[in-house]
């Protein structure tokens, strides 16, 4: 693949993410060409087939040829992402993965061996780390000193995604709110302080929401696909709400709280870092709700007085537009191999230890079906 060549990819699972991110993303951009999509909902492929006509209608994701594509984007439900994703790197074909990237750690493990085997790339989602916001954040780390404490809470008003579909089903999602929206402030907590050694874990959850009507995601659309179908019987045996406590090796003491829904009037994201010299405090709202506080803030405490630093407003999920800007030279560059993975399993350590400290039963491994 040349430096001009536009990146061929091959869309697997066609769900709101698709609908809602990766087509407005990918229409028009001249970095990128979609080859090949797949979905087992034929409303999905009909809107797939009018958005990417040029693209071959895969029955399988194992139809995908390694001489037709350079990265496959696996956005499917949860747990098929490392099944998908393994079948694919094992056959040479680099992989993106959205988070959670997979659901265990032996998932992550089996997640190494393919792309050690096929000589491919996994790339993984992080999107929330590419916000102006949080990069303006760790601008502030060298004025912070010793970190002594780091806050990250992301907690929204109203957000459970589809009750009664496959979010709220733990064997198909993995969990509930601490692997969907603490994922992102694991990653970001932990690459900030350079993915030091987590000592020891402790966490509580509940679902005090997941009863209750007018608690679910309102801004997942209307589109073909927008919202996961509801399994016969299906049950809602997730967390939707999860608060943890981690303590690093000769570091801060890192707390986490992760709702998809609450008693708040607005969702809210706040990452807090407080060192010995300084405290910043970035207060403002993760992913697409239109529910959040209208934009981000960021204040520096020193010596008793409040400082406000500028942070560039961007548009509502232009940190996807930027981590699709950077696939190309992830997938160029030849010390890319290993590193995406190496992260993953850190970060699903982290959830299963918080899982297992709730008293969580561990989870055992689906099949596809």
């Amino acid at each position: 693949m040349s430096d001009a060549a536009p990146v061929r990819l091959a869309l697997i699972g066609l769900g709101w993410a698709v609908h809602e991110l990766w087509a407005p993303l990918l229409g028009g951009h001249p970095g990128f060409t979609v080859v090949a999509v797949h979905d087992p909902d034929p409303v999905a492929v009909r809107w797939a087939g009018s958005r990417f006509p040029a693209a071959r209608l895969l029955n399988e994701p194992g139809d995908l040829r390694p001489d037709e594509v350079d990265l496959a984007v696996v956005v499917t439900p949860n747990h098929l992402h490392a099944p998908i994703a393994i079948s694919l790197l094992e056959r040479g074909i680099s992989t993106f993965v959205e988070k959670p990237v997979c659901v265990s750690s032996d998932e992550a493990a089996a997640l190494a061996e393919a792309e050690r085997v096929g000589g491919a790339r996994l790339l993984a989602g992080s999107a929330a780390w590419h916000r102006a916001d949080v990069t303006a954040l760790r601008t502030l780390l060298p004025r912070l000193g010793p970190l002594r404490a780091v806050e990250l809470s992301w907690i929204r008003a109203r957000g459970i995604p589809a009750p009664g579909g496959w979010f709220t089903d733990r064997r198909r999602a993995g969990g509930g709110a601490l692997i969907d929206l603490g994922w992102h402030l694991i990653t970001i907590g932990m690459r900030m302080l350079s993915w030091p050694q987590v000592t020891q874990v402790t966490c509580a959850v509940s679902g005090d929401f997941l009863a209750r009507a007018g608690t679910e995601a309102t801004w997942r659309g209307t589109g073909p696909a927008a919202h996961a179908a509801p399994y016969a019987g299906a049950p809602k045996d997730v967390e939707d709400t999860a608060r943890g406590v981690l303590e690093i090796e000769g570091g801060p003491l890192v707390t986490v709280c992760a709702a998809w829904a609450s008693h708040s009037e607005r969702d809210v994201t706040r990452v807090v870092l407080d060192g010995a010299t300084g405290r910043a405090e970035l207060t403002c709202t993760f992913g697409l709700s239109p529910n959040g506080v209208g934009g981000s803030t960021l204040l520096l405490h020193r010596d008793g007085r409040a400082e406000s630093v500028d942070v560039p407003q961007q548009d509502r999920g232009a940190e996807y537009r930027r981590q699709l800007d950077l696939v190309p030279a992830l997938l160029a560059d030849p010390g890319r191999p290993g590193s995406a993975i190496a992260e993953v399993t850190r970060t699903i350590d982290i959830i299963e230890r918080l899982y297992q400290s709730a008293g969580v039963p561990q989870l055992t491994a689906v099949r596809p079906r």
